[in-house]
């Protein structure tokens, strides 16, 4: 059974950077589609960033563009958050499926999914 531990969430200030990290006891994520979603209370979660697993293809949600950065290293998946505002205060989740040549920005299309990671911007 594949289970998802995310880690790396916490306080920052407005400007300031985290990186998540997304592993799977006994699974090499690499093979798998990997995807980060962000869930505020009282809106839907939703999908920020994911990659393929053999096609390194990757997508991404228009606000993190050229802040935030996905990358895989020793079957890990991490998600380098820079630049960081207030906004992106949210619990944040990692989802793999397999088959996963091909990643998606939709929660529906993944079956494996962590626990969450909170994260906290102040300003």
């Amino acid at each position: 059974q594949l289970q998802l531990v995310e880690s790396g969430g916490g306080l920052v200030q407005s400007g300031g950077s985290l990186t998540l990290s997304c592993t799977a006891s006994g699974f090499n994520l690499d093979f798998y589609a990997v995807g980060w979603f962000r869930q505020v209370p009282g809106k839907e979660r939703e999908g920020v960033y994911c990659i393929g697993g053999r096609t390194g293809t990757i997508e991404y949600e228009d606000s993190v563009k050229g802040r935030f950065r996905i990358y895989r290293n020793n079957a890990a998946v991490y998600l380098e958050m820079n630049s960081l505002k207030p906004e992106d205060s949210a619990v944040y989740f990692c989802a793999a499926q397999m088959p996963g040549d091909y990643c998606s920005m939709w929660r529906a299309s993944y079956d494996h999914w962590g626990q969450g990671t909170r994260v906290t911007v102040s300003s």
